[in-house]
């Protein structure tokens, strides 16, 4: 034969991260993803959404998490007979850029914006757009994700931007958009107001002030309502008093102040500490104060008192948890006050008082405060009421309170106005929608996405800035005249404009349409939309719906079969999907979700980039493989949506104990193939027949290895298409730790020719096989290594096998052979390795080296089954625990006595009352007969209570105990009880004789002339050399024995 062999040479160690630098690189070379989706170009498209990121920052372990699975499960689908295109996708809008490019130019307000131009505003934040896409493009490559990015999607693109439009109105035109003054969520970061799930994102806990304030009573000063607030700020603004009709209420003389005091009676205990420092006056309900007329703190709007301001009412939200029972109302910045207000005519719904500018500091209308930020004033509000006599008590409390997501500075609520969509019009079809979907883990639908739909308010989707998709509404200046446009043609018709190239701010706010009622000229409102519109609109901008695409083919992408992403996105891009395709289709927008949970820093802190508080994930890729983050991330509790403290020796441990250990394996199939070429002569090629036709299988163990393959194949199936990613990498994970711990350990010498070379062949055809076909059902977890195996092993597939491929990812996942499937071959081994795994722990109990052969081994059960099941695997456990002797055992009661305890829930349940200790004494003292009865369930009378075959409940509860005080194990497998018994007692030099002797006449029988060569040496040695020597060369060889 060619002295040059089949397989390439092997790293003795591999370096896994340089080993996927060149598997990059051959990637690159064969132009892999792109041969991918070719060769499945006919196959039936499973459509995939992929939720854009910001290019502004780089790639977070979150980002590679959702990505790796979003990977894993696009790969499979893949490799599983589908079209799978995969469009990376890119969020270019919003209050990130913006951020960014404040913080560069030092912007402060809106007015800074208008005076640079909105022009040269947004050239700059499009000029910061895709700073990171290269590096996003490097690192997701590095990773392993196959996604295309040369077909990808913008926000910003002109196309999309379009869909947007179109998209909203179909909204407008089914009446879901309006506009009104509502108190929202505001940053003055960002000087924008964010949406109600926007703010849910990011709660901090913090001290804030908690004042306990006094307002006179108009008729009587010496009489005051005490109310309690932990924003300072808004006192300035306050319209009214509430108070809960139904509470108590006290009105209680202060021995100090000689001051008459209001508060509920349930609250009294927060004001004053000692009983002894107040005297009661007066208790009424809640109702009787509703009216009574108070003055201000400060006089800023005392002119609206004419509209029936500077009185208590009566509010259901005044509640008895916190406070004094009295809460001050400030309309213009606490949605309940708000409505309290407009619900009492004490204002306009378009008019509240809001003496606070777009940057969060005081107007004019609060003239001693005006310029300052309203936090800063807390201080100087506390300062001003002190001195005034006001102020009664000066605390603070520490609770959560909500920092806006992008600026992190704390958020206001504030009235503003602002566009809206009327989701509480569509939320039942939002939420009988959600549960036709199917969602992984099902917790995430059911509980946290439920709860949240169950409990939407209208969406407040425009926002107060400059870079995004301009809202396409002209209207009149008395808003009464409205315009939706939903194309650039109907632009060009209504504007007059004849070429548009452009849909942001700077480009179209110029244009107008002339009044069709009169009105002058109708202009654009001022605001654009919230980023998180554009990227619930995906589905319809990255294939410009309905422009560029055909209805009919639209519907074959809609809805997605897949999309994936954090647990986070229940109140971000999950929701926005829903609430756009329920108002455009009355669809999910997706059939299959997967949730993922969020990676936490080692400390179980939350990973910030400013604190570094978690390694470089390209660092870490570099020093253990990308592919050992890939699986450690996802065999993790984050598949299950739960949190994870990433720790980088994690990472390590999967290097350590799966790639190294698999690696092995590999490469012992490659060294023993190449010696099996080198002593025939001829070129291995893998002949599959071999390796399963079940004429030629006769050893167990290929049997169980083959079985076990093809159980873990349909197993992969089965999962995979439930989405079960949890469930599937332990199940490979424990396969390739048996083939590593158990077939190639018990087979070595077969597979290194000791036992004949047509059992070394047949040998090494099974653990190719094994080894292929674990090989591709690890390709979508693990895409580097098992490329990196599959090019080796591909030199000795022959061309005309479904096996044969230019890459690994580009061959089918297996179906799984059902004649091949035995569970019984499978649970007999399983059987084995426990009895193996039970005795090795005996003799580390007792401390007994496995190098000391021991007397014997007995198997106790009473089923001759479980004995029979066993037969075929003697030499192995006799092999594995080092002893000449494995007996059977049916008399259990010769070693074994029962005790029995009794089952509390199932007697409880029967006796109920009557269950008392006489019972459960009765039940400990049960005696072998008895307990006998119940294992075979007789019926027999115990306390007045019949049992008969439901008594199992009580037999789980009965204890086996040996008798003997000797070594024992007691396990349960397979529904099987069995006791071992192990004689620790060495060998003596006669025993030893003896079993070379009837080892020696097998061998004589069987003509195995090699090893009765072995065994006549070692009579012979057995008469001169030393006991203890004698005993350690026995062993060195007593897997031939």
């Amino acid at each position: 034969m060619d002295k040059k062999n089949t397989f390439k040479e092997l790293q003795e160690i591999p370096d896994f991260p340089k080993n996927e630098e060149q598997i990059l690189l051959f990637w690159e070379q064969i132009d892999a993803f792109k041969l991918q989706l070719e060769k499945t170009k006919n196959y039936p498209p499973f459509t995939f959404y992929d939720g854009p990121p910001f290019a502004t920052g780089l790639p977070h372990y979150g980002n590679l998490l959702a990505g790796t699975i979003k990977d894993v499960v696009c790969r499979y689908a893949s490799q599983n007979g589908k079209y799978v295109e995969r469009r990376f996708g890119w969020d270019c809008h919003g209050l990130p850029i913006e951020y960014e490019i404040d913080k560069k130019l030092q912007i402060q307000t809106r007015q800074d914006v208008f005076k640079m131009g909105i022009d040269k505003y947004n050239a700059e934040c499009r000029s910061i757009v895709m700073r990171y896409s290269k590096e996003w493009r490097s690192i997701v490559n590095r990773f392993g994700r196959w996604v295309d990015f040369d077909n990808d999607y913008k926000t910003l693109d002109l196309n999309f931007m379009e869909s947007v439009w179109y998209v909203f109105k179909q909204m407008f035109e089914k009446g879901l958009i309006y506009r009104g003054c509502k108190v929202m969520p505001y940053s003055n970061g960002c000087n924008t107001v964010l949406s109600n799930f926007e703010t849910q994102q990011n709660y901090k806990e913090v001290d804030d002030p908690a004042l306990f304030v006094a307002f006179n009573t108009k008729n009587d000063p010496k009489t005051r309502l005490l109310a309690w607030t932990t924003t300072p700020w808004t006192l300035p603004s306050n319209l009214m008093l509430a108070v809960n009709k139904d509470f108590d209420y006290l009105k209680v003389l202060d021995k100090k102040t000689q001051d008459h005091y209001i508060i509920a009676e349930c609250r009294i205990g927060t004001f004053y500490k000692d009983k002894s420092n107040y005297t009661i006056i007066e208790k009424l309900k809640g109702e009787k104060l509703s009216g009574i007329e108070y003055d201000p703190l400060f006089p800023y709007f005392e002119q609206r008192r004419q509209n029936g301001c500077f009185r208590v009412i009566c509010a259901d939200f005044v509640t008895s948890d916190t406070g004094t029972g009295i809460v001050h109302v400030a309309p213009g910045f606490g949605e309940d006050d708000y409505k309290i207000c407009v619900k009492n005519s004490v204002i306009k719904p378009d008019d509240p008082p809001v003496p606070v500018d777009d940057n969060g500091y005081f107007t004019e209308e609060v003239a001693d405060f005006k310029g300052v930020y309203v936090k800063d004033a807390d201080k100087l509000i506390r300062k001003n009421l002190k001195e005034r006599g006001y102020l009664l008590i000066d605390a603070s409390v520490k609770h959560n309170y909500p920092y806006c997501w992008r600026s992190e500075t704390p958020l206001i609520y504030k009235a503003v106005h602002c566009w809206f969509i009327k989701v509480t019009a569509i939320k039942e079809d939002l939420v009988q929608n959600n549960k036709k979907a199917y969602w992984v883990p099902k917790f995430a639908q059911e509980g946290r996405f439920n709860n949240w739909l169950q409990n939407a308010s209208d969406w407040c989707f425009s926002r107060s800035r400059f870079w995004g998709n301009p809202i396409p509404i002209w209207v009149s200046s008395d808003f009464e005249e409205v315009v939706c446009i939903g194309s650039i043609e109907e632009l060009k018709k209504l504007t007059g404009a004849t070429e548009i190239k452009d849909l942001h701010r700077d480009f179209i706010d110029h244009l107008t349409i002339p009044s069709s009622q009169g009105k002058g000229v109708l202009r654009r409102v001022d605001e654009v939309f919230d980023c998180w519109f554009e990227s619930g609109a995906m589905p319809y901008g990255q294939v410009h719906y309905p422009f560029s695409i055909s209805e009919e083919d639209f519907n074959k992408r809609f809805p997605a079969d897949f999309i994936g992403e954090g647990i986070d996105q229940t109140r971000g891009w999950f929701y926005t999907l829903n609430v756009i395709s329920t108002a455009m289709r009355n669809q999910n927008p997706y059939k299959n979700l997967i949730v993922n949970g969020i990676v936490l820093a080692d400390n179980g802190k939350k990973m910030s980039k400013s604190k570094k508080n978690y390694p470089d994930p390209v660092e870490v890729a570099q020093r253990h493989s990308a592919d050992a983050i890939r699986l450690y991330m996802i065999n993790s509790p984050l598949v299950r949506a739960e949190e994870l403290s990433f720790k980088e020796e994690g990472v390590f441990a999967v290097k350590k104990d799966v790639f190294l250990p698999w690696y092995n394996a590999y490469k012992f199939l490659i060294q023993n193939i190449t010696r099996w070429e080198n002593q025939s002569g001829k070129k291995f090629q893998f002949d599959e027949k071999l390796s399963i036709d079940k004429n030629i299988l006769k050893n167990p163990t290929d049997k169980w290895i083959i079985a076990s393959c093809q159980n873990l194949i349909n197993y992969v199936r089965i999962e995979m298409e439930k989405y079960h990613l949890y469930n599937v990498v332990p199940r490979l994970v424990t396969f390739l730790e048996n083939l590593t711990n158990w077939y190639i350990r018990l087979n070595r010498q077969r597979i290194k020719d000791e036992e004949g070379q047509d059992d070394q062949l047949t040998a090494i055809n099974v653990l190719f096989n094994v080894i292929l076909n674990s090989t591709i059902l690890m390709s979508p977890l693990v895409p580097f290594i098992t490329e990196s195996f599959y090019q080796n092993l591909v030199l000795a597939i022959p061309q005309d096998s479904h096996y044969y491929e230019k890459s690994v990812h580009l061959l089918r996942i297996p179906e799984p052979k059902q004649d091949l499937l035995d569970e019984k071959v499978e649970i007999d081994f399983e059987r084995m390795q426990t009895i193996i795994n039970s005795s090795r722990q005996i003799r580390e109990k007792r401390k007994v080296s496995l190098k000391q052969p021991i007397k014997s081994l007995t198997i106790i059960n009473s089923d001759k089954e479980f004995h029979d099941s066993l037969k075929d695997h003697i030499q192995y456990i006799e092999e594995e625990i080092n002893t000449p002797s494995v007996n059977a055992e049916l008399n259990v009661d010769k070693y074994v006595e029962y005790k029995s305890t009794p089952n509390h829930k199932i007697l409880g349940q029967k006796l109920q009352k009557n269950y008392n200790k006489d019972v459960k004494q009765a039940v400990n003292v049960l005696n072998q007969e008895q307990i006998a009865q119940l294992q075979k369930k007789v019926l027999f009378k115990f306390w007045d209570i019949n049992y008969n075959q439901k008594i199992s409940q009580l037999k789980n509860n009965t204890r086996k105990m040996f008798l003997q005080k000797i070594q024992n194990q007691e396990e349960k497998t397979n529904i099987f009880y069995y006791w071992i018994y192990l004689k620790m007692k060495s060998l003596n030099k006669r025993e030893l004789q003896e079993n070379l002797l009837v080892e020696f006449r097998r061998l004589k029988k069987n003509a195995d002339y090699r090893l009765m060569t072995i065994l006549l040496f070692l009579q012979i040695l057995l008469k001169h050399l030393n006991y203890k020597l004698l005993l350690m060369m026995i062993y060195k060889i007593q897997l031939k024995l």
